[in-house]
């Protein structure tokens, strides 16, 4: 009896556990662009600047490349090139949308049934710059089709995510210099 008991309490936990980790959140004030279209984001996206943590850190030449799979969820191509190590590093997570597909809102998960946020705030009409933020201040990218992206869209997303309460002055600002 009692050992029915713990199954119970630990199935009910990993219920919640798993729950949670599918709520993923946006920033106060960020709104994600809407109307959104999945397809013309997918392809290869070069991670222009960042703010750093601990999965990215010491990486240049990032990119990110977002696939359809044959389920509808979206396989996430993370790849860096880590200048400490002298080695590349690749993370293959998914993707899917919060809610309605038409807004730039995803959730992405690296690890199992854990996500986070993956918000599109900002993009250009051609989809070749974005502005991306996860579910709080300490998560940012700006990314784009090229290695490297024009000055007005730069300092025009910068104002926009320091508007947000974003630390613009902690970005990385990442190397392109390998294939």
């Amino acid at each position: 009896m009692k050992s029915t008991h713990v199954i119970a309490t630990v199935v009910a936990a990993s219920a919640v556990a798993i729950a949670l980790s599918s709520f993923v959140k946006i920033p106060k004030g960020a709104i994600a662009v809407k109307p959104f279209d999945q397809k013309k984001y997918l392809g290869k996206w070069y991670e222009i600047a960042r703010l750093d943590y601990k999965w990215e850190k010491n990486l240049d030449n990032v990119t990110a490349t977002y696939s359809l799979k044959e389920n509808g969820d979206i396989k996430v191509d993370n790849r860096g090139y880590n200048f400490k190590k002298e080695k590349w590093e690749e993370s293959i997570g998914k993707a899917k949308p919060v809610a309605d597909p038409e807004e730039a809102r995803l959730k992405v998960s690296f690890f199992g049934p854990f996500y986070a946020g993956y918000n599109v705030i900002a993009l250009d009409k051609d989809y070749k710059y974005a502005l991306v933020v996860g579910d709080n201040t300490r998560y940012m990218w700006i990314l784009s089709r090229e290695k490297t992206i024009p000055e007005t869209i730069k300092q025009d997303y910068l104002a926009q995510a320091k508007a947000l309460g974003f630390r613009t002055e902690e970005l990385v600002w990442v190397n392109h210099d390998k294939n």
